[in-house]
């Protein structure tokens, strides 16, 4: 299976990106977006080769994680969704599929809702558009949390990645403060995504099953998954499935299917 990687330049930033399989006709290249605080790797090392079996899969580190440096600009879902479609031209790639997860769910939302021409289909991953998703308790352990408070999956990777000193505490305060400061969106919002969508999450994920109702009824047309498990094992995203991909197997073929209309 051909693999390549590179760079895309968004002003100051520098969007690391890797593209796995070869370009299949009929076949819509998927791009993947991690999770706050995790990487290509720690999120999609598992489902990237049987994806790319398929079809091309074009992945992304987000600011400040992975390959991809910090700035000085604060991380938002609106910047982020800048940095990855200069890869989309740089790649000369009128318009993939998007599956965000979680953190990078917004940064998939904001890219449907600012260039709709870009995004053929959408898979909302354990994600939430409005602060009501999640109690008061989340918000308020949010503005306390400490680098003790991350995965130590997470804490591994990006010091093997990135061993100077500051740059996991960088990377550990750019998601607190993403989060921290996200104004979310509403109904109305999402009611102007037009690519066709899959809002898809665990019965035991950071968001309620009634909060991914809600989103699949705001945006038009859009279909919606519960699978069981927690945030991100059906992903195989390393911190939630501990290796254990059979909730990732079982979630493939849904997604297939989606991704294949």
């Amino acid at each position: 299976m051909t693999f390549t990687h590179g760079y895309a330049a968004n002003g100051d930033l520098r969007m690391y990106y890797e593209l796995h399989g070869n370009a299949t006709a009929g076949k819509t290249p998927l791009l993947l977006i991690p999770g706050g605080g995790s990487t290509i790797q720690t999120n999609f090392a598992s489902i990237i080769p049987l994806l790319a079996s398929e079809r091309q899969v074009i992945a992304v580190d987000e600011e400040g994680h992975g390959r991809t440096l910090p700035t000085d600009r604060p991380l938002t879902a609106e910047n982020s969704a800048g940095d990855v479609l200069a890869v989309l031209d740089q790649l000369q790639l009128d318009s993939v599929d998007v599956l965000g997860f979680s953190a990078g769910g917004h940064t998939a939302l904001a890219l449907a809702m600012q260039h709709p021409a870009r995004v053929r289909r959408l898979v909302a991953a354990s994600t939430f558009f409005s602060r009501d998703a999640v109690p008061n308790e989340f918000w308020e352990g949010m503005k306390s949390a400490t680098l003790d408070n991350m995965p130590a999956v997470y804490r591994d990777a990006d010091r093997s990645l990135n061993p100077e000193p500051g740059h996991l505490e960088r990377l550990f305060e750019l998601n607190r403060q993403r989060i921290v400061g996200f104004p979310g969106w509403s109904e109305q919002d999402l009611g102007r995504i037009t690519a066709p969508t899959l809002v898809l999450c665990a019965d035991q994920d950071v968001m309620s099953p009634d909060h991914a109702v809600r989103m699949s009824r705001a945006i038009p047309g859009a279909r919606l998954l519960i699978v069981p498990g927690g945030h991100g094992d059906y992903l195989g995203e390393l911190a939630a499935s501990d290796g254990d991909l059979q909730p990732m197997l079982a979630t493939l073929p849904f997604l297939q299917r989606f991704l294949d209309v």
